[in-house]
């Protein structure tokens, strides 16, 4: 079976698992009887099987069912969001604690944020890429070969210099320090020119381009032209074996690569929860009266936080021009605060403690966000 195949089975097993039974609408009349089990009934709801007892067949009841179904888009989900938002430590503790029936379930919330926000971004326009001519980009790195010729020649005159004063003509001993002078000369000598080789082989390229053009159809010097040529120059290496050799081979088609990692980015994304809760168990080491399933509920809620956090910013950053750098620099300070929120409030902590703590799940989160990078990579390109 396909690996992406079992990512999106266990995917709808996990939101078909996260989404309570609908409780749907019951009317004012009774049936007598149950429509689902047959049971008598006396009032709103089967006491066997817990159905309506009035059982709704209109249009825009249909509707209704469906926002509940997906997600409980009812009371509970207007108490959970502000919560989540603004007081993480609090609907955290009352999860928790066992007083649920008031919010959206923390599994469910998650992957409906998850579906939410790949739903938009897959809407949202991209930015178009529009290259140089190819005749303006050889002028160009024509200039940045001319100027790394220039650092070679002044490289090359400082250690004809550097001899010329270890050799006296007066025959006495060289200066001082000299043989420092002359290693540190060759090593820029040696940096200048492997730069120089660098610059005259993508002239090179980008001549034989002018003239055959490129075989995969990519317009020079767009990021998709860039990436295929990075790949290329791994395969050219012989580093085509492993992960290494997958991802390179599949780079070689950008857009593809980029589409498939977003799908496998969607499918995967719940492995973030056990590559986090043995972390978050590890804060909590010496402490007792706290179980799995209590930092499971802290992680399931904190994502939800972050996963909504970037889709802010990329919105921001897509609507308003200019506005991606500070977006993402403002919830680079958001993240962290919500954290310490929630350790506080869910945990019951003193600031000092949850100050500490804050400081190391953020490196924490670091190592899992590379740990889910790399599981990503090898699920995605790697088979």
């Amino acid at each position: 079976m396909d690996i992406e195949g079992v990512g999106g089975v266990v995917t709808a097993g996990l939101v078909a698992g996260a989404i309570e039974k609908p409780t749907g609408t019951a009317g004012e009349h009774d049936h007598g009887a149950c429509a689902d089990c047959g049971a008598e009934t006396s009032g709103n709801f089967c006491s066997n099987c817990g159905q309506p007892t009035h059982v709704h067949r209109t249009l825009l009841h249909l509707g209704e069912e469906l926002l509940h179904g997906v997600m409980h888009f009812d009371g509970r989900f207007w108490r959970t969001l502000p919560l989540l938002l603004v007081n993480p430590g609090k609907l955290t503790r009352e999860w928790v604690e066992g007083r649920r029936t008031r919010y959206v379930s923390p599994l469910a919330m998650f992957l409906f944020t998850l579906f939410v926000m790949f739903f938009a971004l897959s809407f949202m326009p991209h930015k178009e890429e529009h290259a140089l001519p190819l005749a303006q980009q050889i002028e160009a790195q024509r200039a940045v070969v001319a100027q790394a010729e220039q650092v070679v020649a002044a490289a090359e005159k400082e250690i004809a210099d550097i001899q010329e004063a270890a050799e006296p003509a007066d025959g006495g001993p060289p200066p001082s320090g000299i043989g420092i002078r002359a290693g540190a000369a060759a090593g820029v000598m040696a940096g200048a020119q492997a730069g120089l080789n660098n610059e005259k082989a993508k002239l090179a390229q980008l001549e034989k381009e002018a003239v055959e053009g490129r075989k995969d159809g990519l317009t020079t010097g767009t990021w998709q032209a860039q990436v295929a040529d990075m790949a290329q120059e791994v395969s050219d290496s012989g580093q085509n074996h492993g992960i290494v050799g997958a991802v390179a081979k599949k780079l070689k088609n950008p857009d593809l690569a980029l589409y498939k990692l977003q799908q496998t980015i969607y499918k995967f994304a719940f492995l973030l929860v056990p590559f986090s809760i043995p972390f978050m168990a590890l804060l909590f080491l010496w402490k007792r009266g706290f179980t799995l399933y209590d930092h499971g509920v802290f992680v399931l809620y904190s994502l939800t936080f972050m996963a909504l956090l970037l889709m802010i910013v990329v919105l921001l950053a897509t609507v308003l021009k200019g506005a991606g750098v500070v977006a993402g620099l403002i919830a680079a300070l958001i993240a962290p605060v919500h954290m310490f929120a929630q350790l506080k409030g869910a945990y019951s902590l003193r600031v000092f403690s949850a100050l500490w703590r804050t400081v190391l799940l953020v490196l924490f989160c670091e190592f899992v966000a590379t740990l889910f990078l790399v599981a990503v990579l090898y699920l995605g390109f790697g088979h």
